[in-house]
């Protein structure tokens, strides 16, 4: 029996299924301590992590990656069966919120998917909360742990209301560092190591339960990092630039190397080329995606954070000059909504 206590028992029936045959056997029984693939040395409980991962759908390569949904998709959406969840501070819930939605603090997630609510009741479970990069991270391990009904609002409360753009997105936006982006093409190491998990389980659903109860206890204050301390010595952090490459060329954070969205997350080869002993800083556009790859990264044991605002908060002029040559996504007024808030 998979001993996911944080979830549902809907959840455990899919599991089962879906991983009934001889893999688990072979996890329980395989005695090397690491294996050599593509020339990545690979510990086994990270390999069981993967394969169960895998298992459980390959969420991370899969069309529903990253899950995210528009504020007006959301208001269309009021009355009917969806269930909205705010993880923002209860002061600024109390400022005004969407309707029906009820606030959660992120560490207490587990506990309420499982006992809380009746998950997979509601057609949508929509996480909502200051800027949506929270929110995409709590929604991209919400689908690792198989609720494949989760999504995160875009842009988060900034886009429901200018109340809170005012002090989200709209003060986040920046073109300071624009003089010191690059566009030299940086090579990725060569492939050596991926993190050592020591959870002491030896199945690789044990090792996903006891990896997700250690992520959401230990909260988001980590998870995310400014274009200030990045920029103040970007040296000393493995920079990713999770982005299409014309953007890439575009212009990026000194030293930063270009992992392909979709190409990356899961594949040895790949994820082993980046230092697992290094924090490392994941950035896109606007912080949504790179939000959804860094959970994926952290259950890995991945030091990863995601830049808060991405792009948008250290090259927004460049972004704006070109904005439809390269399909950016800078945030602007047109993304505000004046959609109702309950107080």
């Amino acid at each position: 029996m998979r001993k996911y206590s944080l979830f549902s028992i809907s959840v455990f029936l899919f599991v089962l299924i879906g991983c009934s045959g001889g893999n688990k056997k072979v996890q329980t029984e395989e005695p090397e301590k690491e294996i050599v693939a593509d020339s990545v040395v690979v510990g086994t409980e990270t390999r069981l992590l993967m394969n169960d991962l895998k298992d459980m759908g390959d969420y991370v390569n899969s069309r529903e990656f990253p899950s995210l949904i528009k504020a007006s998709v959301v208001n269309e959406s009021l009355g009917q069966n969806i269930h909205i969840i705010d993880l923002r501070t209860p002061a600024k819930y109390a400022q005004g919120h969407i309707r029906s939605a009820v606030n959660k603090k992120f560490e207490d997630f587990p506990s309420y998917f499982e006992s809380g609510i009746k998950p997979f009741e509601f057609d949508r479970i929509v996480l909502v909360c200051d800027d949506g990069q929270v929110s995409s991270y709590a929604a991209s391990l919400l689908r690792l742990m198989g609720y494949g009904n989760v999504f995160a609002m875009r842009w988060g409360m900034s886009s429901w209301n200018k109340q809170f753009a005012n002090e989200g997105w709209l003060s986040g936006l920046s073109a300071t560092y624009e003089p010191q982006l690059e566009k030299t093409s940086n090579e990725k190491p060569s492939g050596s190591k991926m993190p050592e998990l020591n959870t002491g389980m030896t199945t690789g659903s044990e090792i996903s339960a006891a990896r997700f109860k250690r992520l959401f206890a230990e909260g988001t204050e980590s998870v995310m990092i400014t274009a200030d301390k990045v920029f103040a010595d970007p040296q000393k952090y493995f920079v990713i630039n999770y982005e299409r490459k014309d953007k890439y060329d575009d212009g990026h954070i000194p030293g930063a190397v270009r992992y392909k969205p979709n190409a990356t997350l899961g594949f040895v080869r790949e994820m082993g080329t980046i230092p697992p002993d290094k924090t490392v800083v994941v950035y896109c556009g606007t912080g949504h995606n790179s939000a959804f790859a860094t959970a994926y990264m952290r259950l890995l044991g991945y030091d990863a954070r995601t830049l808060r605002y991405g792009n948008n908060g250290f090259m927004y002029n460049w972004m704006k000059k070109d904005e439809a040559g390269l399909s950016w996504l800078p945030f602007t007024d047109a993304d505000v909504n004046e959609f109702e808030l309950v107080r």
